[in-house]
């Protein structure tokens, strides 16, 4: 193993990502293969449709690959347990929340899960992580709120702090910016990236705001028709990656300012 192999933290291997039924196999994408370092901030982009979300949900284990294989921590998933998983792999999805009565040090707390006894106990070192995960985003003024009383953006941060109370190596989002308005959707990929460096773990997340992630990621996943290419974003600009991701008779990707124009 060479030095710089020992910072990948998570990798696809020959992937292939779809539906299974009794009858016939849907396929989204295949050949997918890619190496994600620790400590980086990824965004996984790609037109509406492409595939995104069943990637993630392949890459965290809510749903099966179709061939190939997903490695965390150089250990194949087929062959990670449940709550193996839960302490290395924290998810924020874009469900709601079965239960917005919630108090958000309540939902905060749900993170320490993998680790308190079965009823659930929290520790003085549990409730240490909590108010420290709450206050890494900003919100330990709002610990006592009840979720409903809390804005989508206030929402988002509080899910972050549950995942980052879990304590794993990797933070996976899906969509973390939607219903948001343009401020809170650069505030919450801002904040993702700030994370990244204060703790070191490694933030994956799927978004539509291209833009915002070439500015803002350490490597990004772009998803089109043909390919699924993961590389620095200046290297994916150099190789007119973002010019084909949609049709040019309205939008056009501009290498000079490495953002999307309107034709």
């Amino acid at each position: 193993m060479t030095k710089n192999e020992k910072h990948i933290i998570l990798k696809a291997e020959q992937l292939s990502i779809g539906y299974k039924t009794k009858k016939a196999e849907t396929v989204i994408a295949s050949n997918i293969n890619f190496e994600l370092q620790k400590g980086q901030l990824i965004g996984l982009v790609g037109a509406n449709g492409i595939g995104k979300s069943t990637l993630l949900r392949t890459l965290i284990k809510v749903q099966p690959a179709l061939s190939g294989r997903v490695f965390l921590n150089d250990k194949d998933l087929k062959t990670t347990s449940t709550l193996e998983l839960a302490k290395q792999l924290s998810i924020v999805l874009t469900e709601p929340l079965m239960s917005k009565n919630l108090s958000v040090f309540e939902l905060v707390a749900l993170g320490r899960h993998p680790y308190t006894n079965w009823v659930g106990n929290l520790t003085d070192s549990d409730n240490a992580i909590i108010e420290s995960s709450l206050e890494q985003v900003n919100i330990l003024d709002l610990k006592a709120k009840r979720c409903y009383e809390l804005s989508d953006g206030q929402l988002q941060k509080a899910m972050i702090a549950r995942a980052l109370a879990q304590d794993t190596d990797v933070i996976v989002l899906d969509e973390p910016t939607t219903h948001l308005d343009m401020y809170h959707k650069a505030y919450i990929l801002k904040l993702l990236q700030k994370l990244t460096k204060d703790t070191g773990k490694t933030i994956l997340f799927s978004s539509h705001e291209i833009d915002l992630a070439i500015q803002l990621c350490d490597t990004m996943i772009v998803m089109s028709k043909d390919t699924i290419v993961c590389d620095q974003p200046c290297r994916l600009i150099s190789d007119g990656i973002f010019e084909s991701l949609f049709p040019k008779d309205l939008i056009v990707f501009d290498d000079k300012s490495g953002s999307f124009k309107v034709t």
